[in-house]
């Protein structure tokens, strides 16, 4: 008998016709003599929509009430699908995230995981029970309900995983996989088989909706094999794994992003400290951040530009003020027309013509690049966000002629 964790995305239990879908797929699993742990999101676009709801009440509303907020949504995915499978007569039980023993830090909105007790989880699996978690969602050392950001029910499957020893890790999305490329932007991008989990990161990180980012981490620092398939259809997904097979290819994937902002930062001091001094006051507020690029040093003064999450733009040009009496309003610039494309592949690391070859893609579709960031496996670009799916389209062909 195998423990199996599958998670099911929003889209998955958008309407009650797909709700009574994961209920026989769940099912289906359990009957073959496997105990079944399942995490849910909240139903389609539920997040967003309490999101409008509190910002008609309070725009300004404290990230603790919105967290309690934003957790209602999973609760309802949990508690309507255990109903379904009540209804199918198999024996189940729904729990929220503090039931089902999940402890976080207090960071509303992006809560860390700090411990799991297994002992609610493991009990109910011993009376045979199909285990229904409301995803994305704990409590913090003072009881108060947090979540995890979004993508977050990935991060609660891939744990639990971890926590039970769970044989399998399933990740059911809208999607039959992970693809080089959006299917839906380019219906010929193939599907992977396989990938490891640093090229999944990548990807994860720089635009791919399939899998969150922390996710990946946590399987990858726990060996968890993670298969990313579809819930609509019996078909085999892409395994996130360590090893794969020894031929690699040169590229894994295309993404784009298009939740980035890029700040500039004119006139700054040119003198040892300053950009220590910027970043770790980002970092306390939990603001990340990607591609940086400084200038030369003139009339002893800097620029130097980065980019970080949408959401994040005027918050991090409101830090930086209060940090450099320095500099003024017009010093800063906020850039919202800016995307990030990226290509991706642990093949990269022994072909040094990539490089050169996106930028050619590029400049032959008109593509004007702001910024470039690099490491052993990925190259992103920054660019305006009007040219972003035609950049997508343009490296794609090129690394991918015959498709």
């Amino acid at each position: 008998m195998s423990l199996i964790v599958q998670k099911f995305g929003g889209s998955s239990v958008a309407t009650d016709e797909k709700v009574r879908n994961v209920a026989k797929v769940i099912t289906d699993t359990y009957k073959k003599g496997n105990n079944v742990i399942a995490v849910v999101s909240a139903q389609g676009d539920t997040t967003d929509e309490l999101i409008e709801k509190a910002n008609a009440i309070n725009p300004n509303a404290s990230k603790r009430e919105m967290d309690v907020l934003l957790s209602a949504g999973e609760q309802i995915s949990a508690s309507l699908l255990a109903m379904a499978i009540e209804k199918m007569d198999f024996p189940v039980i729904s729990l929220l995230g503090w039931q089902a023993g999940f402890s976080t830090n207090s960071v509303y909105g992006s809560a860390r995981i700090k411990n799991i007790d297994t002992e609610r989880l493991t009990s109910e699996i011993a009376k045979n029970n199909i285990v229904i978690v409301a995803g994305f969602q704990g409590i913090d050392k003072r009881d108060n309900i947090t979540t995890f950001g979004r993508g977050g029910s990935d991060t609660t499957a891939v744990a639990i995983a971890a926590a039970v020893g769970a044989d399998k890790c399933q990740i059911f999305t809208d999607v039959e996989g992970v693809f080089v490329a959006d299917p839906r932007k380019i219906p010929t991008a193939p599907k992977l088989d396989e990938i490891t989990y640093d090229e999944m990161l990548e990807l994860a990180t720089l635009g791919a909706q399939v899998l969150n980012n922390r996710s990946v981490e946590m399987a990858k620092k726990y060996n968890i094999e993670v298969e990313v398939l579809s819930s609509i259809t019996n078909k085999p997904g892409t395994k996130i794994k360590e090893v794969i097979e020894l031929e690699k290819m040169l590229i894994r994937g295309v993404t784009k992003d298009t939740d980035v902002s890029r700040i500039a930062v004119i006139k700054l001091p040119d003198v040892p400290g300053i950009a220590f001094k910027m970043f770790s006051k980002l970092a306390q507020k939990n603001i990340n951040v990607d591609i940086i690029l400084q200038s030369v040093g003139r009339d002893g003064t800097k620029d130097i530009s980065f980019t970080v999450q949408r959401s994040h733009g005027e918050e991090a040009k409101k830090l930086l003020l209060e940090a450099f009496s320095e500099i003024d309003d017009d010093d800063i610039f906020v850039d919202n027309n800016v995307a990030k494309v990226s290509v991706v592949g642990a093949g990269m690391e022994s072909h040094p013509a990539v490089a050169s070859d996106m930028f050619e893609a590029l400049y032959s579709a008109n593509v004007n690049i702001q910024m470039i960031a690099t490491s052993e496996i990925k190259i992103s670009v920054l660019i305006n966000e009007e040219d972003a799916d035609k950049a997508v389209r343009a490296v794609y062909d090129k690394f991918f002629p015959n498709n």
